[in-house]
């Protein structure tokens, strides 16, 4: 929806003593306080966040629009890894928006017009301490012991080794708990500072729960000239002190399992025939202080029958991709769900603003490093990619690492 569809509404005087932060959590109090779906977000090398606010849950999608370009409406995707009716899809409405770049107003929807008094009204008052984050209906998951973890990379081992699958992703839940007096919003914005690069979100939705995350992981992109951009991200090391990513050394075992998504990728752009497409890669990443492959895809649109829908149909296509399930994916999605012991839930589902930024530009990210808030505890999430040289004690210490990304957030409460 162009910018010029919204109203804009002015921080009335009384808000004049408030800077931008102190305006962003005076309206995600009034959301929280009215029981509406919100998300936050800094896009990665942003230098601010966006905050955007659904005028309810009833109005959002239980889908994505039908193609991601400019005629789709604005929102926030949320995806679970996989669909279900304790698990369902939203698309978030872009009905009032908050863009820290531009501080000085409050951006409403025409279909969120009946908020305006009110929301003009809360302008105006003194902010009210920020609470009531949503909480997820479900139980919290199990936390896997290492053994148990173990075990299962086990079986995924010889299930490889007995032909069933080619590679399968296992992962684990943990439960940590929260520290007094902990912040979200403090949380969020440590997470912005320490991970400048990545893709750093906040979503609290009624009964959905409330999800704070630093993904490294492209998943589908469409930008305003015309591309289409997805990659292949795979293989995990420590980033050593002193050693610049280039210098890394990659075990049989990553590039193995690199190269397997990066085919799947290519063998999602095959079944919709298509040719043109460019590749670049693998290269070695930093992700915070964690290494890994990568291969990057990118699409002109512009020389592309069908280039409305070439965004949405590879969406489908992708998701879940071999970096978070495995394949083949209908017998490693199957082997999860026998075999892992718990309910992803979220994690390495994907999220991200549609048409937000600008008509025509969707920005989705995989759901990765990623924590859940409960009312005092966080729910932690890491996976591995196994393959058949998988030796389990590696896989355990790598989802260890892989906590710690998002765990730091836990001290982030001041």
């Amino acid at each position: 929806m162009p910018d010029a569809a919204y109203r804009h509404l002015p921080w009335p005087a009384a808000a004049a003593d408030l800077d931008a932060p102190a305006r962003l959590r005076h309206l995600v109090a009034g959301a929280l306080r009215t029981g509406r779906p919100l998300a936050l977000w800094r896009e990665p090398g942003a230098a601010q966040p966006q905050l955007l606010a659904a005028r309810s849950l009833e109005a959002a999608y239980t889908g994505l629009p039908p193609a991601l370009d400019e005629q789709a409406p604005a929102g926030f995707a949320f995806f679970p890894f996989r669909d279900s009716d304790h698990n369902p899809a939203f698309f978030l409405p872009a009905d009032v928006r908050y863009d820290l770049a531009r501080p000085e107003a409050v951006a409403v929807a025409p279909a969120a017009r009946a908020l305006v008094p009110n929301l003009t009204a809360w302008l105006g008052l003194p902010t009210p301490p920020v609470l009531g984050w949503h909480v997820s209906n479900q139980p919290a998951p199990p936390s896997a012991t290492q053994a148990e973890y173990y075990g299962l990379v086990r079986t995924g081992v010889a299930a490889i080794a007995g032909k069933a699958l080619v590679k399968v992703v296992s992962s684990r839940a943990a439960r940590r708990p929260l520290p007094p007096g902990f912040d979200p919003l403090a949380a969020f914005a440590g997470l912005s500072a320490q991970y400048p690069r990545a893709f750093v979100s906040l979503v609290s939705v009624p009964g959905v729960g409330t999800w704070l995350g630093a993904s490294p992981e492209v998943l589908a992109e469409v930008t305003a000239d015309g591309q289409f951009h997805t990659m292949a991200l795979a293989g995990t090391q420590p980033l050593t002190p002193g050693l610049l990513p280039q210098e890394a050394i990659w075990r049989q075992k990553e590039i193995e399992e690199q190269a397997l998504v990066a085919r799947y990728i290519v063998d999602c752009f095959k079944q919709l025939r298509l040719r043109e497409y460019h590749e670049t890669g693998p290269r070695t990443v930093a992700a915070g202080q964690l290494l890994h492959l990568r291969t990057d895809f990118e699409v002109d649109l512009r020389n592309v029958p069908n280039a409305n829908s070439l965004g949405t149909d590879m969406l489908r296509l992708l998701h879940p991709t071999s970096a978070v399930g495995g394949m083949p994916k209908t017998a490693a999605m199957a082997f999860l769900q026998q075999h892992e012991g718990y309910d992803r839930a979220y994690y390495s589902g994907f999220l991200g603003p549609v048409n937000v930024v600008a008509p025509g530009i969707a920005r989705l990210f995989v759901n990765l490093r990623c924590l859940q808030v409960r009312p005092t505890e966080a729910i932690l999430y890491a996976g591995t990619g196994l393959t058949i040289d998988s030796d389990p004690a590696r896989e355990w210490q790598e989802t260890e690492m892989k906590m710690q990304t998002v765990g730091a957030v836990l001290s982030f409460n001041n």
